[in-house]
């Protein structure tokens, strides 16, 4: 089960003798609500981005579905012209298939822009997702830390 930001702020932990201060806590909770819910509206976005280039590589390769027919569509062609006029018909399909092949490989190139671009997103999600929890780790290691409860400057 996840995490919510409004789970963060309203937890509520049992007081004990040598217990945190309440308000500390309070406000190290607020800080981390807010944190976690910002890190939601990020990763929100970025599945947005994430379903955009989705829908970008699907109709690059639609596109490419497209030119596909349209080279089959010019082969039928020309074998038809083909019968009229052999030498005009050769000249005609092989300038068609140099077009396409020029077309398919653009979109296959922007294709291939695009899965690098989802990839790098991709990689700086888990490198911000490691990083944070990197920081998170330490605050906790902070907090454990006994000897910050002792006041500064006290030599007992």
């Amino acid at each position: 089960m996840a995490l919510t930001p409004m789970e963060i702020q309203n937890k509520e932990f049992e007081r004990t003798f040598r217990g945190y201060a309440v308000e500390d806590v309070h406000e190290f909770l607020e800080q981390v609500a807010q944190e976690y819910e910002q890190l939601l509206r990020e990763n929100t976005e970025l599945k947005e981005q994430l379903n955009q280039f989705t829908e970008k590589l699907k109709s690059y390769q639609k596109l490419e579905e497209t030119m596909h027919n349209a080279i089959i569509v010019a082969q039928e062609t020309a074998e038809d012209v083909k019968q009229n006029a052999m030498r005009e018909a050769e000249l005609v399909r092989r300038e068609a298939e140099r077009e396409a092949q020029r077309i398919i490989e653009e979109a296959r190139y922007r294709s291939s822009k695009v899965l690098a671009e989802h990839e790098e997103l991709y990689k700086q999600a888990q490198v911000f997702k490691m990083r944070f929890r990197s920081f998170i780790e330490a605050q906790l290691s902070a907090l454990e830390m006994e000897d910050w409860m002792e006041p500064q400057g006290s030599n007992q």
